[in-house]
């Protein structure tokens, strides 16, 4: 079971992503790359990054590490603390819905993003399907 945040749940997401036949779906129309940030606080001790170049419903390219000097720029960054990161994962908070209520803060278009919540909510429900070892 990967910890997360870590390389290895990275990859197992992207892996899961890549193969979720409704992410492609709802994702299809979707160019553009977003960096999650996962902030540190009382459950992580380090900032963490997940850098990925989403394509027409496929993730091309990620990238994790704690150095944010070491990821290229990105069209979006969703924002948050790590314990707000599980929470999402887990269900309790909706990705938007998270922005709304100041949960996460979302750096980039929200016009785009409100047309892809379906992609958004895809996302997330990918993510809980990767085991966590907190």
């Amino acid at each position: 079971m990967p910890k997360f945040p870590s390389e290895e749940w990275a990859k197992e997401y992207v892996d899961k992503l890549n193969s979720n036949e409704s992410y492609k779906d709802s994702g299809r129309k979707w160019e553009g790359d977003i960096t999650f940030v996962i902030e540190e606080d009382e459950g992580n001790p380090d900032n963490a990054y997940l850098y990925l170049d989403l394509f027409h419903g496929s993730c091309r390219k990620y990238q994790y590490g704690l150095d944010p000097s070491s990821f290229p720029k990105s069209e979006f960054r969703y924002i948050g603390k790590y314990s707000n990161w599980i929470r999402l994962i887990h269900g309790e908070i909706d990705p938007i819905k998270g922005v709304l209520t100041g949960k996460f803060k979302l750096e980039g278009s929200m016009m785009k993003i409100m047309r892809f919540t379906r992609a958004a909510k895809d996302m997330v429900n990918t993510a809980s399907t990767v085991a966590l070892d907190q």
